[in-house]
């Protein structure tokens, strides 16, 4: 789904708690990450690996300015034989420490994963979650977004809301700096102005 289809969704979608939902949750997340210094380690399952939004969270990443949105993909499948960026294996979130930012994407629960975001969160990592909802997973995460099966999105569509709001919000921080600057820029030019004339 490409920036115009994410806009033309969000313009559906005003007014609903999704587009609420999506951009608070992308909010935690880019302020995660970019108040730690970056350390975002991406995990599905063995049967759901969130690719797609590790590719969108490299985009924004690129085009908002923010590598610290650039995702680490864990993969439960990975060989020491496969390219860098995708031989990360599981052992990954266990070796998560404070300051890092775990995003599980998981439809399901499954035992090993389970065990591995709660050593990751008892290190300190910052633990988010994309998902069905209401399990043990939901317990372990400092922010959860719940995607219920049966839910008016599906889990992908609500990963293009998440990575189109992390990489939004760090736009809007962006300008805010400039209009500090140029608020700035005006107390300068003010201060170092001649006097006016007296008459």
């Amino acid at each position: 789904m490409d920036a115009v289809r994410v806009a033309l969704l969000r313009e559906v979608l005003a007014g609903t708690e999704w587009l609420t939902s999506t951009r608070r949750f992308a909010q935690v997340l880019r302020g995660s990450v970019v108040t730690h210094g970056g350390g975002l380690l991406l995990v599905g399952t063995p049967e759901y690996e969130p690719w797609h939004l590790a590719a969108h969270l490299v985009d924004e990443a690129a085009w908002s300015g923010t590598p610290e949105l650039a995702p680490t993909l864990v993969r439960h499948t990975a060989r020491p034989s496969d390219p860098a960026h995708l031989a990360v294996g599981p052992g990954r979130i266990e070796a998560a420490r404070r300051g890092e930012t775990l995003l599980v994407v998981a439809p399901t629960e499954p035992a090993p994963l389970l065990e591995r975001v709660h050593a990751a969160r008892r290190a300190g990592a910052t633990v988010l979650t994309l998902g069905w909802g209401g399990g043990e997973l939901e317990s372990l995460a400092h922010e959860t977004l719940d995607v219920p099966e049966n839910a008016e999105l599906d889990l992908d569509t609500v990963q293009h809301l998440v990575s189109a709001g992390a990489g939004e919000q760090a736009v809007v921080q962006q300008r805010g700096r400039r209009r500090f600057r140029d608020r700035l820029s005006r107390v300068a030019e003010a201060l170092t102005a001649p006097p006016p004339p007296a008459w």
